[in-house]
């Protein structure tokens, strides 16, 4: 395994930045602070840019001409310019899931579909003519899972930094060398950007980089582990993804449970929630990194694991998100059967 590729998006990525940062304040590609958001000051959000121009420098110099990912490079394209759009003019809802449907759909049509899943004593379920309207969902869906946990400096470079080393070391494990060629330049390019991204930031990713990671990492994982991990292979990715896959998921429950309209933003996603227990926004940062390294680390046995310890895995995750989710109260802040079951057993046992 070559890692020329990861050294050289790296580098890319800390040389571009700072070049990127003018050009956002040039052409007016900045964010402004108001109530919803961490930030105090305007700061340049066009710092995707980078990530993408590295990545295609390491696609182009390092991925082997016989094969053909040509598909996925003009998705990830569509998708950067559909960023880009964004943070210099702020396009409507519509135009933008428009942008995300036409970019799920070029990888889709050029033969990277979720074709089946394998659910326990080896059985496998085929998705037939499905497998193309699911694939679509999945990635627009992690796309803008992604795009949604990016609000604090350095968290969703950080979250998806874990998740792409993850499907590293998976897809090593499995032979898969260009998907993990291609999941460690993409590895360096965003390490590269987090260098002016982690607190305090000089730059934001903005929407360019955070749709850009979240479409790459989703269509990575339909190109490598749907089709490779031999069982529970739908529980592999998205168990990597568990962190704004389920600030995403409880941003809908919220807002469904609150009877407000699903696209209303709010401040109780997974990052407000920890910084209101009084954390600062660097430990709030480390703390779902942490989170988000559990989780990948529960993916990576969940594919050594025999029955047994599958499950337990799978137990012991849930339980994990149950317990995050009543200690951040990022659905209610009344939603704690768990810790209330605790609280009422001890006080039984005074």
């Amino acid at each position: 395994m070559n890692y020329s590729g990861i050294i050289t998006c790296f580098i890319a990525a800390i040389i571009l930045t700072p070049f990127v940062k003018k050009l956002a304040i040039l052409i007016g590609a900045v964010d402004k602070p108001n109530h919803r958001k961490v930030h105090q000051k305007m700061m340049p959000r066009l710092g995707g840019l980078a990530i993408y121009i590295s990545f295609l420098i390491g696609f182009l110099l390092f991925l082997p001409q016989t094969v053909n990912y040509w598909s996925v490079v003009i998705g990830a394209t569509i998708i950067m310019l559909v960023g880009i759009l964004d943070d210099v003019m702020q396009l409507s809802a519509k135009l933008k899931f428009g942008g995300q449907l036409i970019a799920a759909m070029v990888p889709v049509f050029g033969g990277y579909t979720i074709e089946f899943i394998t659910v326990p004593f080896g059985d496998r379920i085929e998705f037939g003519a499905a497998a193309i309207p699911l694939t679509i969902i999945w990635i627009v869906a992690i796309t803008n899972a992604i795009n949604l946990i990016d609000g604090l400096d350095g968290l969703a470079a950080g979250v998806s930094s874990i998740a792409l080393l993850t499907i590293s070391v998976l897809a090593i494990s499995m032979g898969n060398y260009p998907i993990a060629l291609i999941s460690l330049m993409l590895l360096g390019s965003t390490l590269g950007f987090l260098v002016y991204n982690f607190h305090p930031a000089k730059i934001f990713m903005g929407d360019t980089g955070s749709l850009f990671l979240g479409y790459m990492i989703s269509v990575i994982a339909v190109m490598g582990l749907f089709k490779n991990v031999a069982l529970f292979s739908l529980m592999v990715p998205i168990i990597i993804l568990a962190i704004p896959i389920l600030d995403t998921l409880f941003a809908i429950i919220r807002r469904i449970v609150h009877k407000k309209p699903l696209a209303s933003p709010d401040k109780f996603h997974l990052h407000h929630c920890i910084i209101r227990m009084g954390y600062s926004h660097s430990q709030t940062v480390i703390m779902i990194y942490a989170l988000s390294g559990l989780f990948s680390l529960a993916a990576v046995i969940l594919t050594r694991s025999a029955m047994w310890g599958t499950t337990i895995t799978l137990l012991t995750v849930l339980i994990v998100i149950e317990l995050i989710v009543e200690v951040t109260g990022i659905v209610s802040e009344r939603y704690r059967p768990i810790l209330n079951w605790i609280e009422t057993s001890k006080e039984k046992t005074k």
